[in-house]
């Protein structure tokens, strides 16, 4: 009997501690969001990020998602948040980013929703948020995760000239964007890994898309290249898309400048880089607007329908800061981040209520291609639709930020 009656107490005081602990959990997650106070003090990189944790309580939720992906959009607001730490080690910030990887990564490394057969190359980029965390807790799920993403562009289709697909759906045919999702990751797991092994390999790709999708009269470089120039957005003569988009040469030179953190300098392939993105950077900073913003199709100003763009111009503010700050790019190209993180700041942003930021005038998406086809023309760029806080503007807002000190 007095067993029993123990037995009895014990199994409702443990009930009681799981209500308690679930109940406080659910509290917590509730409230957490609430009890997020954005400072009108507070850096902008701090601002940008206690925003979107006060919007999306999990990370996974970021882009409006309403279930965990595995997504190239959260691999790029996250490393943001892992840079952010290194200058403001606010606890709150890597426990963010690795409940996002803890969602996805399984126990024996497989990726949920990850899809290796699809061979897209944006898969890829989420991969660098692993490398801290396994260094950090050196579990061999996240090294396994790292280990198939690897396996993934050792498999990667190629052009016959060596450049990788961007998808196995586009076959023969290399985006700007495919460099920002494929290369850093790339870079950094063969230095890590491989001994640098392939670091040849990585610069391959910027040899192929410098060598195709530049243009001669403007030094910009076309959102896509069609090795096959088979497409029917394609150049019949050089395979190259119709236009130059903003956001599309913002991933080409912050994919440069994150990719050089892991070339040494006296690599044989250092020097090139460097000349590819003081050619772009050039050619880009030519084309800023008065108000230190670019236009969402480069190099067509305020003909009718353009506007000024937030992704592109932060991802430029970005790559200029940090090429400035590594002494890649010439001391100017500090002043024309500055200036274009003053553009966004005056022009684009918004103060909310409760002091969180949102950074307006961002496209939402583009490709070439698909269904429904997408074809690369001038009014194909201009009327996609906008979104505000589209994390492609913001994750590269916390990382000029951050390297402007601002």
């Amino acid at each position: 009997m007095e067993n029993n009656r123990k037995l009895k107490y014990l199994a409702s005081a443990a009930m009681a501690c799981f209500m308690l602990f679930t109940s406080s959990k659910a509290i917590s997650q509730e409230t957490a969001p609430k009890d997020i106070v954005i400072s009108k003090n507070a850096k902008w990189s701090d601002k940008m990020a206690l925003t979107l944790m006060k919007r999306h309580p999990e990370a996974y939720m970021i882009d409006d998602s309403k279930g965990p992906k595995w997504d190239y959009v959260h691999g790029l607001v996250l490393h943001g948040f892992e840079e952010l730490y290194k200058k403001n080690p606010d606890p709150r910030y890597p426990i963010y980013v690795k409940g996002y990887v803890d969602a996805l990564v399984q126990n024996d490394g497989t990726i949920k929703s990850y899809e290796l057969d699809k061979y897209n190359i944006d898969m890829v980029v989420s991969g660098r948020l692993l490398f801290n965390i396994y260094e950090t807790t050196k579990e061999e799920k996240y090294l396994k995760a790292m280990q198939l993403l690897r396996k993934q562009l050792s498999e990667q289709p190629r052009t016959p000239e060596g450049g990788f697909w961007h998808k196995n759906i586009y076959p023969n045919q290399m985006w700007l964007d495919g460099l920002y999702m494929g290369e850093p990751f790339y870079a950094q797991y063969t230095v890590t890994f491989e001994n640098g092994k392939y670091l040849d390999d990585v610069a391959k790709q910027f040899e192929e898309i410098q060598l195709h999708a530049t243009d001669s009269k403007t030094g910009l470089l076309y959102h896509g290249w069609d090795s096959s120039k088979k497409m029917p957005w394609a150049n019949k003569e050089t395979g190259n898309s119709p236009n130059f988009w903003s956001r599309a040469l913002g991933w080409y030179v912050m994919a440069l400048v994150d990719v050089l953190d892991y070339f040494p300098k006296e690599h044989p392939k250092h020097k090139e880089l460097v000349g590819y993105l003081n050619n772009a950077s050039a050619s880009i900073a030519k084309f800023q607007d008065k108000s230190g913003l670019w236009y969402q199709v480069t190099d067509k100003g305020n003909k009718e329908g353009n506007y000024l763009e937030a992704s592109g111009s932060s991802m430029f503010a970005y790559a200029f800061a940090k090429g400035a700050n590594k002494g890649y790019l010439p001391a100017k190209f500090k002043k024309i981040a500055n200036k274009a993180f003053d553009g966004l700041t005056t022009k684009l942003i918004k103060v909310d209520a409760d002091g969180g930021i949102t950074l307006t005038q961002a496209c939402q998406v583009a490709g070439l291609g698909g269904t429904p086809y997408r074809d690369g023309s001038y009014e194909y760029y201009v009327k996609e639709k906008k979104k505000d806080n589209d994390p492609k503007a913001t994750g590269p807002f916390i990382l000029a930020a951050l390297e402007l000190n601002r």
